[in-house]
């Protein structure tokens, strides 16, 4: 995209925020709520979007005595306001080409398209009106209807009235180009042999769009944004199986259960183009309670190898709707240029919510680094950290403060603390060095003003061995200061979990942060 291009996706962007903020003039909470949060967006602060700033910068909470365990002004109001914005995009709001949504686990603004029509198809268009001369008295719509297709697409596009095969013209041959490209990049492969009908819902596709990738098992609406901000598509690339939507239940170990709401089952195959390349693929399963009680296990195959045989979702997730992650490293392609999954039966169906293939390192899992918090955090190394996941139980506390001993005392501004524990997927071949981050947030005289040594003991387990015993954070550093331990060597589980148990000996145990490196050469 140029910058002339780019300019013009912000510009409307800006002036759908606006619009927006308008509409919302009747609701001036949820209005001053969303000026708040696209204003920071516009700015590049992002990373401030969060409970504390909210509920103290928006809502007037006290900046000393506010705890969002007590007071959840900040959730209650964004979830009117993601409310107010799906009402206003199904009724007044419905026709417009951007649209904003603030999606469920963070308070960042997203701006999507309508129906699939992205900012680069509306330059596109607007080209394509300029070289044929389309009026912009024609209904669009009309023709759509008389020729199938989409009708949203089509809204924008004037009627070509005895013109109109030019532009089926030119599509025919650009198809054609593409097409002998393709077969060319994959010096005339032939496409893979599947011995099963393909699924009538298969959309056809000759390359992958693009890493990374990231689909949405069974779902077929537009994208969606998770709490770190990437894009999930709706399934694609499959063969057989069946849909099946999850009944409503809380999704354990997850930050985004918008990867749990569907499964596809049976026997079903994915067959992704991807180019030459190592890839690091990551497979999401969970499970209901109605199959707690019942051994359902199937096989999983890469590239005609079995990966996972006699996986049972209960079992390595240690219990129903408990959202389950495994990867796998140094996943190729095969010859024909596509990579093959295979989910088959064994006692019972298989089934998969959401697939992830990621540009991997050769022979090395990519890092795992997790911050305590509801968005994401860039440090000054440039490295990311993906907001809080994959932990079970514990209370996050997002009140900030401010610590020393770091450049980046931004990772240590919040905690998860109580009795809690993390699952986190590692490939099962390599070690791993485990590093935890610390600050004494509560007890002292320069948090509180009360406690001090003794006043929070607990103890860290990794996979059943203990990391730390008696830990005593303000023993070691005092309070508003950083602490961090490092463990090597770290094997994962059988089931390919970190598994970090974090238990109180004297009052909450905590963290701030948590990195996953994997040690392989």
């Amino acid at each position: 995209m140029t910058e002339e291009s780019i300019l013009n996706t912000q510009a409307a962007e800006r002036a759908e925020f606006e619009t927006v903020v308008e509409a919302l003039a009747r609701s001036p909470r949820l209005a001053r709520l969303l000026r708040y949060l696209g204003e920071r967006y516009f700015l590049g602060e992002s990373d401030q979007l969060h409970e504390y700033n909210i509920a103290t910068e928006v809502f007037g909470r006290s900046k000393t005595a506010f705890d969002s365990g007590e007071d959840a002004i900040a959730r209650v109001e964004a979830h009117r306001l993601r409310k107010k914005l799906k009402l206003y995009y199904e009724t007044e709001g419905k026709e417009h080409l951007v649209q904003l949504w603030i999606p469920s686990g963070t308070y960042v603004p997203v701006f999507t398209h309508h129906t699939g029509v992205t900012a680069r198809d509306s330059l596109v268009l607007q080209r394509d009106e300029e070289v044929f001369g389309f009026s912009d008295a024609d209904n669009g719509e009309a023709v759509a209807e008389k020729k199938g297709g989409n009708r949203d697409l089509w809204r924008f596009i004037p009627r070509l009235r005895q013109r109109w095969w030019i532009f089926a013209l030119a599509g025919g041959l650009l198809l054609v180009l593409a097409t002998a490209s393709l077969v060319g990049h994959f010096r005339k492969a032939p496409a893979p042999t599947i011995n099963a009908e393909p699924a009538a819902a298969q959309p056809a596709s000759s390359a992958a769009s693009g890493l990374p990738i990231r689909i949405l098992a069974g779902y077929t609406g537009k994208p969606q944004v998770d709490s770190a901000g990437a894009v999930w598509q709706a399934d694609h690339w499959f063969s057989n199986g069946g849909v099946w939507l999850r009944p409503p239940a809380f999704i354990a170990r997850t930050s985004d259960p918008l990867l749990f709401e569907r499964w596809r089952t049976g026997d079903f195959f994915y067959d992704i183009p991807l180019p030459p390349g190592s890839y690091e693929l990551h497979l999401y399963f969970t499970s209901t309670a109605n199959s707690a009680d019942a051994q359902t296990t199937f096989t999983v195959g890469i590239n005609g190898a079995s990966v996972l045989v006699g996986f049972d979702i209960n079992s390595d997730a240690m219990g129903s709707n408990i959202a389950d992650e495994r990867v796998f490293r140094d996943v190729s392609p095969d010859k024909d240029g596509f990579l093959h999954l295979r989910f088959t039966s064994e006692r019972g169906a298989p089934s998969l919510n959401a697939l992830e293939i990621l540009q991997g390192t050769p022979h090395q899992q990519l890092p795992i680094r997790l911050v305590t918090q509801p968005t994401p955090f860039t440090d000054s190394e440039g490295h990311q950290w993906h907001p809080d996941d994959y932990f079970m139980n514990g209370h996050l506390s997002v009140q900030r403060q401010q610590v020393s001993g770091s450049p980046d005392s931004d990772l240590f501004a919040a905690e998860r603390y109580g009795h809690f524990s993390y699952a986190i997927p590692a490939d099962t071949r390599d070690s791993y060095t485990v590093v935890l981050h610390f600050a004494e947030l509560y007890f002292g005289p320069h948090a509180s003003g009360v406690g001090g040594v003794g006043d929070r003991l607990f103890r860290v387990m990794c996979n059943g061995n203990t990391l730390l015993d008696n830990f005593d954070i303000y023993k070691e550093a005092g309070s508003l200061n950083v602490v961090t331990k490092t463990f090597r060597h770290i094997k994962p589980s059988a089931q390919g979990k970190i598994n970090l148990t974090f238990e109180p000996i004297v009052n909450n145990a905590t963290v701030s942060g948590i990195e996953v490196l994997d040690e392989a050469q």
